[in-house]
């Protein structure tokens, strides 16, 4: 009985709110919105290109209903279909389907005109045909995702002898010199998926989208991290589990990575990927160190950095296949935000596993020049990444 009442009182505001609610979208706002004009707000989120058509993926991100009565195409109207229906709800989609014979290599120009007379204009600055999903298609970007992410990561393992040979003050230095790898990774990483933000839908929120997907994934990765975690495990084992996490952070950026690639290709922006691909291979090789710093002094097996590998880099793959079929602003960031939100969380833990390696004394003269070494290293290769 005192649970039901319980629950009773909890429901009562509610309720309440409710009906507020409903009297105030019945009564209260037509009422004023009478005498307002329309907020119509269309995005477009992607546009394929096959032989003789145009087709346009939009969102309505404003408040308002939009029909759309006109398309235009290089400043002429152009006959057109819209599915499901011409009438675009709040946050409803439409696909507009132009039979137009465009030119290869060439830029267009399209406007959509709402029945109120309120255009939206979307420019495609190279045209070039969609990749079609085949195996061809997946055989090339998968072979992107390997230049990009894999064979960078291997080759960055590489520096596991080195590692294994120096003194332990110099261990200290190269986990401080990852941690400062990794900071200079999400903020970068944080920015993209801010920049992306600004192109999803109005209504869909794109900044609070990044924010929440980054604090979203950083929250599942603590909680996921402590699962099982015991405070007397061994010392090894924790640098192992600390390696994994860093390979899992460094994955999920890398998933933008290969988003943004695959992107460019789609889109026709073959010497933007081209300069891509070069940059990120360069920039992705000092990742592996940063796998590897601090398990260097256990002897892994060959097993282990191959899984850690595949961790780091696989994800490039993915990223690629995704951003060359169905790009969109609105995943790319989500993947951006998750992958800042898991590198702030693997920093977290560095953090710790360095306070415990130096004894407490963290903010030594050789760590602290570690971490400004971590970020200088990711700044100096970010350079020739042309983004």
């Amino acid at each position: 009985m005192m649970l039901a009442k319980r629950w009773l009182w909890f429901a009562f505001p509610l309720v309440l709110l409710a009906g507020l609610s409903i009297a105030v979208l019945v009564g209260g706002l037509p009422r004023l919105a009478r005498s307002v004009p329309p907020v119509e707000e269309l995005t477009v989120e992607r546009v394929r290109l096959s032989p003789g058509h145009i087709v346009m993926d939009v969102v309505n991100g404003g408040p308002d209903p939009v029909t759309i009565v006109q398309v235009m195409v290089d400043d002429a109207f152009w006959a057109h279909t819209v599915t499901p229906q011409r009438t675009v709800p709040r946050l409803g989609r439409a696909t507009i389907d132009i039979p137009y014979h465009w030119v290869e290599g060439e830029p267009h120009q399209l406007r959509l005109v709402s029945s109120s007379g309120i255009t939206f204009d979307h420019e495609i600055p190279v045209a070039t045909e969609t990749p079609a999903a085949d195996a061809g298609y997946f055989l090339r970007f998968a072979l992107v995702g390997v230049y990009v992410g894999l064979l960078p990561v291997a080759i960055g393992l590489c520096w596991l002898p080195f590692l294994r040979r120096l003194e332990r003050r110099w261990i200290h230095f190269a986990l401080a010199l990852t941690a400062g790898l990794l900071v200079f990774l999400a903020v970068e990483t944080l920015h993209e998926a801010l920049e992306t933000a600004e192109r999803v839908a109005g209504a869909l929120q794109g900044t609070g989208l990044a924010l929440l997907a980054t604090l979203g994934a950083w929250l599942l990765l603590q909680a996921v991290g402590n699962v099982g975690k015991s405070r007397e495990a061994e010392p090894g084992a924790m640098r192992l589990r600390l390696a994994y996490l860093i390979a899992l952070g460094i994955g999920l950026h890398n998933l933008g990575e290969g988003l943004a690639i695959g992107a460019a290709y789609a889109q026709g922006a073959v010497t933007l990927g081209a300069f891509l691909i070069v940059g990120f291979m360069i920039h992705n090789t000092t990742e592996g160190l940063g796998i590897v710093a601090p398990i260097a002094q256990d002897r892994p097996s060959l097993r282990t950095l191959a899984l850690a590998g595949l961790l780091a880099g696989g994800p490039t793959i993915v990223g690629a296949w995704l951003g060359g079929l169905a790009y969109s602003p609105l995943l790319g960031t989500i993947a951006l935000g998750v992958g800042a939100g898991a590198i702030l969380q693997v920093v977290g833990v560095l953090y710790r596993v360095v306070a415990r390696e130096t004894e407490g004394r963290l903010w030594t003269p050789l760590t602290a020049t570690g971490v400004a070494a971590g970020m200088l290293v990711m700044y100096a290769t970010g350079l020739l990444v042309a983004v």
